[in-house]
């Protein structure tokens, strides 16, 4: 199967999308072409690869995922290839494709210079025939050679003890709800059945289960379906309401 997934900070009110996938189409018009989502926050890296980490696992092995964030500015790093956990990511070496993974991609390509053009639009001209042309059965190693180490941006991590954890808020989402680098197998491991939760200017000692467990205007906090901690207010906008953002600290306290 052909599947091709396109994620961007383009929007939907120009020609860009259709344009990107109108080249591919050309190549190969059986491909599949999947949008996650055109609605990046623009020239977010940190954005770009929670929503990537998020979901690429959720398709089928072998897809090939085609990533335009800051493209046009990414000739002093060059367009890269790689492969991870089975999956082929298209896009540009600026940091976001290191965030995929705690680990590094098994395969790294630079894409050569015979594969490259003097592009206002690098994304339709350069990286989307190559997308095309993978996901229809070429090797990413058709386009380049080897590269020792992709240019890598870290995210910020959290700290733990057996006193505490102390995590970041990775993402606001469109609700408002702040969700954290908090992962449900650290807390787990730490908990001795006594915590408490604190963010913002709020604190929580019990997790629920879904946002509607707590009453509308209230507070909740529990781990979403990535196995992170998600906290927020029931029907209202958490970030706002709580003085809170991306990078925001938050803290769960353990009873010894």
């Amino acid at each position: 199967m052909a599947l091709i997934t396109f994620t961007s900070d383009f929007g939907l009110e120009d020609y860009y999308v259709p344009a990107v996938k109108a080249k591919m189409l050309s190549i190969n018009p059986q491909l599949i072409i999947v949008d996650i989502t055109h609605q990046l926050t623009l020239y977010d890296v940190a954005h770009a690869s929670f929503v990537l980490r998020a979901v690429y696992n959720d398709f089928p092995k072998g897809t090939v995922h085609l990533v335009a964030l800051n493209s046009t500015n990414a000739l002093k790093h060059g367009y890269i290839g790689i492969k991870l956990n089975e999956h082929v990511f298209i896009g540009p070496n600026n940091g976001v494709l290191s965030m995929l993974a705690d680990h590094d991609p098994g395969i790294i390509v630079k894409f050569s210079d015979a594969h490259l053009k003097a592009s206002t639009f690098p994304t339709k001209d350069i990286l989307a025939p190559i997308a095309a042309k993978v996901a229809s059965g070429a090797a990413i190693h058709d386009f380049g050679g080897p590269l020792q180490s992709i240019r890598k941006v870290i995210s910020r991590q959290f700290k733990a003890s057996k006193k505490e954890i102390i995590g970041y808020v990775l993402r606001v989402d469109h609700y408002g709800n702040l969700i954290t680098n908090i992962p449900k197998d650290l807390f787990d491991k730490l908990n001795p059945g006594r915590y408490l939760i604190e963010f913002g200017r709020e604190t929580l000692d019990s997790l629920q289960q879904t946002y509607h467990d707590v009453e509308p205007g209230d507070c909740f906090a529990f781990f979403n379906s990535l196995g992170l901690l998600e906290i927020g207010i029931n029907h209202g906008h958490g970030a706002n309401l709580l003085g809170m953002k991306y990078d925001s600290p938050v803290h769960i306290h353990f009873d010894q």
